[in-house]
């Protein structure tokens, strides 16, 4: 066992592996800050010692030559952060490269569907299988909601709205179930500045939903976890770490439980042993956790 002080916190960790999970973050495009978002992530991945974190930006938009020779090796790495956003630009990979991430899933992948990248590529038919569910508008396909009793309630399409959110605030996480990524976890805790997605819509198919959140505008609970199985891949999606525009060192990343969840989801997509241990400082379902300013990378891979 090691000894590191993460995030201002010493926790006792497993030595660390000399085979250390490979992770691509993906950006280029969104209607969130896609840059800070990267920055911010490799400053909470890369202390912990456990991964390799690289970086690929795909052009801004259609059309521009730099997509000729744009083609991420996917299977070069255990994960991929997606987290580009075609809503504001109309933006889409090549036909290629979504081809080669669709085999890179379906072979073993692992996919960290990363928030605003949910919102991403409705007329991508895999991705929305990939992904289960997504903001996308009403007749789109299944909503998932969890009843009074944490049971799933099926919502088809057409019934209810599109997807959307109400506004950012402190939220009370609820986990399901005994998945490994909460392993040691509290069954509450409550999360800043968060965005409760709301009759989030798709194909639905091989979904399991590890926690839910309220959302004071419908009254209803609604998923902020959820995996999904893709071939020999495992994909998982949380609304957690918005990062918008003009948003400098944002609660919503510097959360000890967001922190906490996005290493072990990582482990968990790489089909590691999800060993990264709870700190001292986890939140409970009363009292909030934000950890000091995440140190930032000093050559932002851009």
């Amino acid at each position: 066992m090691t000894a590191l002080f993460f995030a201002g916190v010493q926790l006792t960790v497993p030595a660390a592996e000399t085979n250390k999970i490979k992770v691509l973050i993906v950006d280029g495009f969104s209607n969130h800050d896609w840059k800070q978002t990267t920055a911010l992530l490799r400053g909470i991945l890369e202390p912990t010692g456990l991964f390799d974190v690289s970086v690929s930006t795909a052009p801004p938009t259609n059309g521009a030559p730099e997509w000729a020779s744009w083609r991420p090796k996917f299977s070069d790495y255990d994960v991929v952060i997606q987290t580009c956003n075609d809503i504001n630009t109309g933006t889409t990979w090549p036909k290629e490269v979504q081809v080669a991430f669709e085999n890179y899933v379906t072979n073993g992948g692992g996919f960290f569907d990363y928030h605003s990248a949910n919102n991403a590529f409705a007329k991508w038919p895999a991705y929305n299988e990939m992904i289960g569910l997504g903001w996308r508008n009403k007749d789109f396909g299944w909503a998932i909601a969890v009843d009074t009793n944490e049971n799933l309630v099926r919502i088809p399409a057409g019934e209810g709205t599109g997807t959307g959110h109400g506004p950012q605030s402190d939220v009370v996480i609820h986990n399901l179930g005994t998945h490994p990524i909460h392993t040691g976890l509290p069954k509450q805790w409550k999360t800043p500045h968060l965005e409760v997605y709301y009759y989030a819509r798709g194909p639905a198919k091989n979904l399991e939903v590890l926690s839910y959140g309220f959302d004071p505008c419908t009254k209803m609970n609604w998923p902020t976890e959820w995996i999904v199985t893709y071939g020999k891949g495992r994909v998982y999606n949380a609304t957690f770490g918005h990062v918008w525009q003009g948003d400098v060192q944002p609660p919503a990343l510097r959360c000890a439980g967001v922190q906490t969840i996005l290493v072990r989801a990582l482990q968990w997509l790489a089909k590691r042993p999800v060993d990264f241990p709870v700190p001292p400082d986890f939140p409970t379902a009363e009292a909030l956790s934000i950890r000091p300013e995440i140190s930032l990378p000093a050559k932002p891979e851009h």
